[in-house]
């Protein structure tokens, strides 16, 4: 079966940086466009990032306007993982980050058009 292991979460400053990753087994991941989204308490799940699968062409990334020029999202098919560098943290972007399988084709910041979801890993920033 699918599975999804993300890592990479902590605690950080604002300002500072972490990298999150995403390890996937059970499916053929350069096949897949993967995504990251995040869930902040008392909110809903939120789209963060997304990158295309790999292609004949480049891949292709996506991120929400609120990590646009902060984060940045790639994909290691030989390790299977993708991953979601964070660049100067605010704390805002606390909340725990789930990475997923996009499996449906539309719209990249509807959670619907994932089929498969990891556990989530939690990232608190610090003022």
């Amino acid at each position: 079966q699918v599975q999804l292991v993300e890592s990479g979460g902590g605690l950080g400053q604002a300002g500072g940086s972490l990298r999150l990753s995403c390890a996937a087994s059970g499916l053929t991941f350069a096949s897949n466009a993967m995504g990251w989204f995040r869930q902040a308490p008392g909110k809903e799940r939120e789209f963060v990032s997304g990158i295309s699968w790999s292609g004949d062409s480049s891949t292709i990334t996506y991120y929400a306007d609120s990590v646009k020029g902060r984060f940045t999202i790639s994909r290691d098919n030989a390790k299977n993982t993708v991953y979601l560098q964070m660049n100067s943290l605010e704390p805002e972007d606390t909340a725990v980050y789930y990475c997923a399988v996009k499996s449906r084709v539309g719209n990249w910041y509807w959670s619907r058009n994932y089929s498969y979801w990891g556990q989530g890993t939690q990232v608190t920033v610090s003022s």
